[in-house]
C-alpha cells in the first residue's frame, strides 16, 4: 500500500511537469488559432493574392487599399541591409573571441557583446531617432535621415550580439585536434582559422546568420522609429536613403487606432500572420541546422556529408554576395567596389602567409574595436545627456505637462509590477517544462513536439505576442487593457528563455549525482527536488534574471495590453492599466516635442535598470562557473 502511494505520487508529479511542458505547445496553437481567426475575414474579403501582391497599402483612403507588397519589400530590404552590416562584424568578433583573445580581454569583450544584447530595442530606436538619423541627414544632405539605411544600420547593431554568440559557440565546438593538425603541417594561425576552423564551423555560422535575420525581421520599435514609415517601394530600388515601412512597423503604428472588427482590423491580423510565418520559417531553418550540427560530429561533417547540390550552393555564396552588393549599391558603384575587392583578393594571393596573417588580424582587431566603439557611443550619448535629468524629484514624482516636467516614478513602479507578475507566471511553467524534458522523458515523438513548440514560441516576434495578448486576453477574456493582461503576455514571451536556461542548468548536473541518489533508495522526485534542483539552482537563477531583463525592456508586447502614457497615481489592482518605462520613452521620443531632457533621463533609467539586471546574471554565471565543483 505504501509503495503504491509512492508510485501514485510520482505519477501525479510527472503529470504536472508534462502539463507544464505541453503549455508551450498549447500557447503556439492558441497564437496561431487566434491570429488566423481574426485574419480569415480579411483574406476572404481582400483575396490572398491581391493582399500579398498589391502595391498600395492605404486603409484610410476613400477607397481603401490593402496590398502588403511594399511592406514585405521594406522588411526584406531593411533585413538584407542589416545582414550586410552585421555579418562581417559578428563573424570577425566571434573569431577573435574564440581564437585570438587572451583570457583577460575575453572577460571584457564577451560581457560587452552581451550588454549590446541587453539594451532594450526602444533605447536603440531612441538613439537612432535622436542621433543616427541626424548624422545621416547631415552626411547625405537629405530632408530627413529616417530611411532604409537608418533601419539597416540600427538592426545590424541589434542583430550583432545574436550572430556573434551563436557563431562563437560553433567555432569553439571545432575539435582542438583540427587546429593542432593544421599547425603541425606548417600552416599559420590565420590559415588554420580560415581554411580549417571556419569551414568546419560553417553550419553553426549559417545558423547564427539565420537567427540574426529572424531577430531583424521580428523587430518592431526600433525600425518603427527610424525608417520613415512610408509604405512605398524605393525608386530606384537601390535608393538606401528612401523611407520604407516594415510589417512590424505597420502593426505597431496602426493596431492601437483601428476599429475592432473592421476590414482594416482583419487586414492587420493578416499582416501578423504573414510576419509570423516568415519568422517561423527563418527560425526553424536555424534550429534544424543547429540540430544537424549537434548531431554530426566531428564538426564539419555537415558540409562533408552534405549532398552535392548543398556543397555547390555553399560555393556560390561569394558570387551571391557580389550580386547583392551590385544590387544594393547600384550598378557602377557596386562594380567599382567589387573590382577593388577583386584586385585586393588577387594581391592577397601573392602575399606571404605571414603578411596575409598580419593583414587579416588587423581587420579582425578593427572590427572588434568598431563593435566596442558602437557600444561606447550609444552609452556615452545616453549617459551624458541623461545624467542632468536625474534627480530625486525625477525618480519619485509623477509626470507633468505631458512628460516635459515632473518625474517617472509611476513608470518605474509599473515596469517592476509587470516584470514581477510575468516572472511569477512564467517561472513555474518554465522550470516544470525543463524538468520534464530533461529528467522524465527520453528523446521521442512527444519531446520533439514539445521542443518544436518551444522553438516556435522563442522565434515569435514580440509584436505578435502583443497582438495575441490583445485579441485573446484583452478582448476575448475581457481583461481589458490592464496590468494582468500585460503580465501574462510578457510571461508567455519569456517562457522559452526560462525553459532553455533551466534545461541547460539541469543538463550540467552530473549523472553520477542522480545515480548515487537512486542507489540510496530515493525516488525520482526526491532525487530531482533534493539533489538535482539544488545543484542547478545557480543556472536557474541566471536564466530567471535574464528573463527579468528582457521583460523589463520590451515595449511591443505591452503596447496594446497594459500601458498608458501618463497617470498620476499607482494602480490599485491588477485590472488597472500601468505606466512603463519603455512605452513612456517611446511616446516622449515620437509624440512630445520639447521633452529632450526627460526622455534622455527616462532612457538612462531604463538602460541602467536592464543592464544592471543583465550584469547580475553575467556575474552569477561567471561566479558559479569558477566556484562550482562536483
Amino acid at each position: 500500500m505504501h509503495l503504491s502511494l509512492f508510485n501514485l505520487k510520482e505519477k501525479v508529479i510527472e503529470s504536472i511537469w508534462l502539463v507544464c511542458a505541453l503549455f508551450s505547445v498549447l500557447t503556439v496553437i492558441f497564437i496561431l488559432l487566434f491570429l488566423f481567426k481574426d485574419s480569415i475575414a480579411g483574406f476572404v474579403q481582400i483575396g490572398i493574392l491581391p493582399f500579398l501582391t498589391g502595391m498600395t497599402w492605404n486603409p484610410v483612403a476613400a477607397v481603401p487599399s490593402y496590398g502588403i507588397a511594399p511592406l514585405i519589400v521594406g522588411t526584406l530590404l531593411v533585413t538584407l541591409g542589416s545582414m550586410v552590416i552585421a555579418v562581417p562584424l559578428s563573424i570577425g568578433t566571434a573569431v577573435y573571441i574564440a581564437e585570438l583573445a587572451p583570457p583577460r580581454v575575453k572577460l571584457v569583450i564577451k560581457p560587452a557583446i552581451e550588454l549590446l544584447a541587453g539594451i532594450p530595442s526602444v533605447v536603440y530606436g531612441f538613439f537612432g531617432l535622436m542621433v543616427m538619423t541626424n548624422w545621416l541627414r547631415v552626411l547625405f544632405d537629405q530632408p530627413s535621415g529616417e530611411s532604409w539605411l537608418a533601419g539597416s544600420l540600427l538592426l545590424g547593431i541589434m542583430a550583432l550580439p545574436t550572430i556573434t554568440s551563436v557563431a562563437e559557440d560553433a567555432i569553439r565546438s571545432v575539435p582542438q585536434e583540427y587546429r593542432e593538425g593544421s599547425l603541425a603541417v606548417g600552416a599559420t594561425r590565420w590559415q588554420t582559422i580560415s581554411k580549417v576552423v571556419l569551414p568546419a564551423a560553417l553550419s553553426g555560422i549559417t545558423a547564427a546568420i539565420i537567427l540574426g535575420m529572424g531577430r531583424a525581421i521580428g523587430e518592431t520599435m526600433a525600425v518603427m522609429m527610424v525608417t520613415g514609415n512610408s509604405a512605398l517601394i524605393p525608386s530606384p530600388i537601390t535608393n538606401v536613403l528612401s523611407p520604407v515601412r516594415t510589417l512590424t512597423g505597420t502593426l505597431g503604428i496602426e493596431m492601437g487606432e483601428v476599429a475592432s472588427g473592421s476590414l482594416h482590423y482583419h487586414a492587420l491580423f493578416g499582416v501578423a500572420v504573414v510576419l509570423l510565418l516568415i519568422t517561423l520559417i527563418v527560425n526553424l531553418g536555424a534550429v534544424l541546422i543547429l540540430k544537424r550540427l549537434n548531431a554530426q560530429r566531428p564538426a564539419g561533417a555537415f558540409l562533408v556529408n552534405a549532398p552535392d547540390v548543398v556543397r555547390r550552393v555553399v560555393k556560390l555564396v561569394p558570387l551571391l554576395i557580389a550580386v547583392l552588393i551590385i544590387y544594393a549599391l547600384g550598378g557602377i558603384i557596386g562594380l567599382v567596389l567589387l573590382a577593388c575587392v577583386g584586385v585586393l583578393w588577387l594581391a592577397a594571393q601573392r602575399l606571404s602567409p605571414r603578411t596575409a596573417q598580419r593583414i587579416a588580424f588587423f581587420f579582425l582587431y578593427l572590427g572588434v574595436g568598431l563593435v566596442i566603439l558602437v557600444l561606447g557611443i550609444i552609452l556615452f550619448d545616453i549617459v551624458s545627456h541623461g545624467l542632468p535629468a536625474i534627480s530625486w524629484e525625477f525618480l519619485t514624482t509623477a509626470p507633468r505637462d505631458l512628460g516635459r516636467a515632473g518625474g517617472i516614478f509611476p513608470a518605474i513602479v509599473g515596469t517592476l509590477y509587470l516584470v514581477a507578475g510575468s516572472i511569477l507566471f512564467a517561472l513555474p511553467f518554465g522550470v516544470g517544462a525543463a524538468i520534464y524534458l530533461n529528467e522524465y522523458r527520453m528523446e521521442g515523438y512527444l519531446t520533439r513536439m514539445i521542443r518544436t513548440g518551444i522553438d516556435l514560441l522563442n522565434g515569435t516576434p514580440s509584436i505578435v505576442f502583443g497582438l495575441f495578448g490583445f485579441t485573446f486576453l484583452v478582448l476575448y477574456l475581457n481583461l481589458g487593457v490592464s496590468m494582468l493582461a500585460g503580465q501574462l503576455t510578457l510571461g508567455l514571451m519569456v517562457l522559452p528563455t526560462i525553459i532553455r536556461t533551466t534545461e541547460e542548468a539541469l543538463k550540467n548536473v552530473p549523472s553520477s549525482l542522480r545515480e548515487g541518489s537512486f542507489a540510496l533508495g530515493a525516488t525520482r522526485w526526491q532525487t530531482i527536488s533534493r539533489v538535482v534542483l539544488p545543484s542547478a539552482l545557480a543556472g536557474i537563477i541566471t536564466g530567471t534574471i535574464l528573463s527579468i531583463g528582457r521583460a523589463a525592456g520590451e515595449t511591443a508586447p505591452i503596447l496594446f495590453t497594459a500601458v498608458v502614457f501618463s497617470q498620476r497615481y499607482l494602480p490599485s489592482s491588477i485590472m488597472d492599466p500601468v505606466m512603463a518605462l519603455p512605452y513612456h520613452l517611446f511616446i516622449l521620443s515620437t509624440n512630445v516635442p520639447g521633452s529632450s531632457q526627460n526622455k534622455y533621463g527616462t532612457a538612462l533609467v531604463l538602460i541602467m535598470l536592464v543592464i544592471g539586471i543583465y550584469s547580475i546574471a553575467i556575474y552569477l554565471r561567471n561566479h558559479f562557473q569558477q566556484t562550482t565543483r562536483y
